[in-house]
């Protein structure tokens, strides 16, 4: 199985002595770039394994290597970063320029994510799942396990919306084409097709999804991803054409995704599980602030003598909590985006997708990362019965 960045990042920081690991930390200290991290951090790493740890968690796994590179030669450990670029891949990022939107100065932690040159893709990749993984996971709990089709039969499709240019010219989001580059790259990277629509009011963007939904291939598919980027409300995605005081109506109830993609609406899918993930505000206060859900609902949906629920095999992640802000850096695109990829990219191999989003989640209580800001995405109307692994290559 391939090494993770941060089994490579310890192997490298390993082959360094004592001095050079200092000299390593110092530089780390003071590079100007990056104003976030803390020298106190730093401070406290004590060896190989806590450096590691400390760079993928601050640079990301993916801008933690170019970082070390960089500072592994101005130290003059060039061989160690000739070995690490050659191990992982990846050279210098090349970055692209391009409510939720932060200044430049916000998350530099998450700095650049992906080389956008015309061979990026070819330097990152999801790190593919092991037959042995797969075949042990399956033989010790393979009745608690969604059932994976074999890659040569199966037909996997993925929706993605993204709504960047609004009539009412306040609301463009800047760098969101970042966050459709990225997604739309992890979900190929899955194996999925990927149907992309763009800028879309809230008529089409419920078309898309009531067409998506009917789409024949699902009865091959053994899952689906719907991806929706926007700006929102508490509960509605907002379309195009929103504007608060002329076209306030232009917003797509998120309820109506579930309601297309359920059992009776979409039979394709039945048995199978369902990612949602949603990028958008869910409101206009600040993370800091947290507001209660709304009160269930107690009834059951049931359909016929051998019934089965309509409302079954989701999951959701939402880009943040209820009636608060999701933000978006205005280059390299959202915190949740990025996020989401790296540990998917990462981890997938090994973790099922509730452990995928708790690991995301978990990124979003990281201050080094966050800076001021405050945000937590957050699972909604989860109703798997069994644990959903990607097995990524397989």
């Amino acid at each position: 199985m391939a090494k993770s960045v941060k089994a490579r990042l310890e192997d490298t920081f390993n082959d360094l002595g004592k001095d050079e690991l200092k000299k390593f930390k110092n530089k780390l200290c003071d590079r100007k770039k990056d104003q976030g991290i803390r020298k106190a951090r730093i401070e406290n790493v004590t060896d190989a394994i806590d450096l590691a740890d400390l760079m993928v968690i601050t640079f990301t796994s993916t801008g933690a290597v170019p970082v070390t590179v960089e500072i592994l030669e101005l130290i003059g450990c060039n061989e160690q970063a000739a070995e690490l670029k050659e191990n992982t891949g990846q050279g210098l990022p090349v970055a692209r320029s391009g409510g939720d939107v932060v200044d430049s100065k916000a998350g530099q932690g998450l700095k650049v994510k992906f080389a956008l040159s015309d061979d990026w893709h070819t330097q990152l990749h999801v790190i593919p799942c092991s037959q042995e993984f797969k075949n042990k996971i399956l033989r010790e709990n393979g009745q608690e396990i969604y059932e994976i089709k074999n890659k040569p039969v199966r037909k996997r499709l993925a929706l993605l919306i993204n709504n960047i240019d609004f009539e009412d010219k306040a609301l463009t989001r800047k760098g969101a084409d970042r966050d459709e580059d990225n997604m739309e790259w992890l979900l190929k990277e899955l194996d999925y097709q990927v149907v992309k629509h763009k800028n879309l009011s809230a008529k089409d963007m419920e078309k898309a999804v009531k067409d998506f939904a009917q789409r024949q291939e699902h009865a091959y598919s053994d899952s689906t991803f719907v991806v929706i980027m926007s700006h929102g409300k508490r509960d509605a995605i907002l379309g195009v054409h929103y504007n608060a005081s002329s076209n306030p109506s232009d917003t797509f109830l998120t309820d109506k995704i579930y309601h297309c993609l359920n059992t009776e609406n979409c039979p394709g899918l039945r048995d199978k599980p369902k990612v949602i993930l949603i990028q958008a505000c869910r409101g206009g206060e600040h993370g800091h602030v947290w507001a209660s859900d709304s009160e269930p609902d107690d009834s059951m949906d049931v359909e016929g003598d051998d019934y089965v629920h309509k409302e079954k095999d989701f999951i959701s992640l939402m880009s943040c909590t209820p009636d608060t802000k999701s933000y978006r850096h205005v280059q390299n695109g959202t915190f949740y985006v990025q996020n989401l990829v790296d540990v998917i990219m990462n981890h997938a191999h090994e973790d099922h997708i509730e452990e995928l989003f708790r690991k995301v989640i978990r990124r979003f209580e990281n201050p080094d990362l966050m800076g001021h800001f405050r945000q937590m995405a957050c699972k909604d109307r989860a109703s798997l019965p069994k644990l959903f692994y990607l097995f990524p290559g397989l």
